[in-house]
């Protein structure tokens, strides 16, 4: 996570108003009693952990990071609420285990029976769609978590809507929703919130943002990141494999990354078998003296095969058209396609000069087969912890908050901090450069600087 000034946001937590309702939940207000504790008001985490030796300024609540948990005074009376949840956007491994999570911690541990899960995404609100929510249950989620995709059905756009989702929640007498989604989804749901604000209803919206390319601002680790890296290492061991058994092989693997090539950097460290990563972040020329195509050209005469990851957002420079699509985001030109047909074309010009005469390319793109996984044991964990730390926040009143994971704490993040910017590998991060030493490619492959 990039470094960040916590002056520079304001990271209170908005509340629907004074908590009065003794918790059902029974656990200890002393240290050292063997029982679970609440979580106190007045704790909380600094943002950044790196110091400076010398004197450091005291900080103001406004700098520091809200401790998630069960408090011990509730808003809302748990028999008198209606819970809507829903998922928006893409698939990613692990809404299922959230939403099984928020289901029983609100229905075994607050004894909340009327729980609604809104199908596909906001556009389940909006009443020409005609989809009808669902009722759920302890029983009816149980097992939910060993599927991949989403138990509720998921689709981009409707979030702008907000007038017509408010008049929904309204007529549904909803006291809490919770939005799984991500940059979008939470966008629309601080749109929401505002629009509940300014109706003076008493509605708690609580995310638990969702990407799996892990570029949410502030957050440690996005829930399915795991997951996709783990999956995206079973490719490019094929990937390698294909490519080390063919004249030449060329293993051409495209990963997710719109933005962000975190899981690229992570699934090449954790593969070992990685030549050359590709991401948005670290510029870099095809064609040139120093572009990437020379330093393939150069691996394959010395080692006769390669594997090369590219993240989608790569090259989007040259590729994208500008549009964008139901959720706001930018259409991505395919960046995988591309650029195996332009390998071809490089290797197929340069056979005399360079002296190879054939190359074996395969390309795989494997995106769809991971955003639709079921989650690991580790995502599985995180799932169930950010799912709770929902619901309890719900509980006592938090608004205009998500739920994620801060030098592994859990903890509460206004969603206007959450969105205002996305995570990006930074080019002089010690996780590049230890993505540079385990592919052994150069630390910049363009030609020149302008």
């Amino acid at each position: 996570m990039n470094e960040l000034k916590p002056e520079t946001f304001d990271f209170t937590i908005e509340e629907l108003g004074k908590r009065n309702i003794k918790s059902p939940i029974v656990m200890s207000k002393e240290l050292g009693d063997s029982i679970a504790n609440y979580v106190r008001d007045d704790q909380f985490i600094r943002l950044n952990t790196s110091v400076e030796l010398g004197s450091q300024p005291s900080l103001k609540r406004s700098q520091v990071l809200e401790l998630a948990g069960p408090r011990e005074m509730l808003y809302f009376q748990p028999s008198h609420v209606h819970a809507g949840i829903v998922s928006c956007g893409g698939l990613c491994p692990g809404i299922n285990d959230v939403i099984r999570a928020i289901v029983r911690c609100l229905y075994e541990r607050y004894g909340v029976k009327r729980i609604s899960g809104i199908r596909y995404g906001y556009k389940g609100f909006l009443p020409e769609y005609d989809y009808m929510p669902k009722s759920l249950n302890p029983n009816l989620v149980d097992n939910i978590h060993k599927l991949g995709g989403t138990y509720l059905g998921s689709a981009r756009g409707g979030g702008k809507e907000v007038g017509k989702i408010v008049d929904a929640m309204e007529q549904m007498n909803l006291n809490m929703l919770f939005t799984i989604g991500g940059d979008g989804t939470q966008r629309g749901s601080l749109d929401i919130a505002e629009e509940i604000e300014r109706r003076r209803l008493k509605i708690a919206m609580i995310g638990i943002p969702k990407t799996v390319d892990n570029d949410f601002a502030f957050i440690q680790k996005s829930f399915g990141f795991d997951t996709a890296v783990s999956k995206a290492v079973d490719v490019l061991a094929s990937a390698h494999m294909e490519a080390s058994s063919q004249i030449n092989g060329i293993g051409l693997v495209k990963l997710m990354g719109r933005e962000s090539g975190f899981i690229a950097a992570h699934a090449a460290l954790a593969s070992h078998e990685v030549n050359f990563v590709l991401i948005p972040e670290v510029p870099f020329n095809l064609e040139g003296y120093n572009g990437f195509f020379h330093h393939l050209v150069e691996r394959i005469k010395k080692r006769h095969h390669a594997v090369i990851i590219v993240a989608e957002g790569a090259l989007q420079e040259q590729l994208s058209s500008g549009e964008k699509d139901a959720g706001g985001n930018l259409k991505l030109g395919d960046v995988g396609v591309y650029l195996r047909d332009r390998i071809k074309r490089h290797f197929a010009a340069a056979a005399k000069t360079e002296g190879i005469d054939e190359i074996n390319l395969k390309y795989i793109d494997p995106s769809y087969i991971i955003r639709s996984a079921p989650a690991s044991p580790i995502d599985s964990i995180y799932c169930e912890r950010l799912g709770n730390a929902a619901a309890h926040a719900a509980m006592t009143g938090k608004t205009k908050a998500v739920i994620g994971l801060v030098n592994n704490e859990f903890v509460h993040i206004p969603m206007k901090a959450v969105i205002s910017h996305r995570n990006h590998v930074d080019p002089e991060s010690s996780l590049w450069r230890d993505t540079l030493d385990a592919t052994h490619q150069p630390a910049l492959m363009v030609n020149h600087f302008d």
